[in-house]
């Protein structure tokens, strides 16, 4: 059985209300936003966050960026209730707000972000379980690669970028839907669990400007099963042990 809560160094995530909990994959991908975020010409104020779950992607960012203000979205109610807990509990409640509400009913007023991220729910048509909550949170039912781009398209500024976090079988679907709207592969780094694994998982990020593209692959553990160089230098702040 999962913990109910994930000890970070600097904050905590309860997570017992959740039907997606703490994972390694979603910690990566939290501190790869929070390393681009960092690295942008002009900074990022505003972050929007599609499917926060416990809210972790917004607390590891918040950490790492002074400035942000970020607006995270959750369409189930005690995941978003928990997320909101989680917030408050932290170190950067101030600039943390937590909107339970599809991002399809989501209209903020006047409001633009030059950052969006999701961990979108992913597994389209594969087994379902029985947990009706799991299935919302896994499985593409509530919101489509589809929608997610038209979501993107609907709330990002001219020149922000958009990352997301996709089993590695997905990504070039995304990236053909992303193409359609107008959006540009920067950056593809392509995960795995060991040298021994293929790969898994794929963070992507989009901007409305050609560039050349990016592509690198990160080893979460190595052939001796530590973590690996690339894995620790992006956790070593988070994590309890790095």
């Amino acid at each position: 059985m999962a913990n109910n809560f994930f000890q970070f160094k600097q904050f905590t995530v309860q997570q017992e209300h959740c039907a997606m909990k703490v994972t390694t994959d979603a910690c990566l991908f939290g501190a790869w936003c929070a390393a681009v975020a960092n690295r942008q010409l002009s900074p990022v104020n505003r972050l929007l966050d599609i499917g926060t779950g416990t809210g972790l992607l917004p607390l590891m960012i918040a950490q790492k960026n002074n400035s942000v203000i970020i607006d995270a979205i959750e369409i189930d109610e005690q995941a978003a209730t928990q997320a909101a807990s989680n917030f408050q509990s932290s170190l950067w409640s101030e600039k943390l707000n937590l909107h339970q509400s599809s991002i399809q009913q989501y209209h903020p007023t006047n409001r633009l972000y030059d950052f969006i991220i999701s961990n979108p729910p992913f597994f389209n048509n594969d087994l379902k379980s029985d947990s009706s909550k799991r299935n919302l949170a896994l499985h593409s039912e509530a919101l489509s690669l589809e929608e997610l781009m038209q979501s993107v398209k609907n709330n990002i500024t001219n020149d922000g970028k958009f990352a997301v976090l996709l089993p590695y079988h997905r990504s070039v679907f995304l990236e053909e839907l992303a193409r359609a709207e107008d959006f540009y592969l920067e950056e593809k780094v392509s995960a795995k669990q060991t040298p021994h694994h293929p790969y898994f998982r794929t963070m992507l990020l989009f901007s409305k400007t050609s560039i050349a593209i990016k592509q690198k692959e990160i080893m979460i553990k190595d052939e001796f099963n530590d973590y690996s160089p690339e894995f620790i230098e992006l956790l070593k702040d988070y994590y309890l042990y790095l």
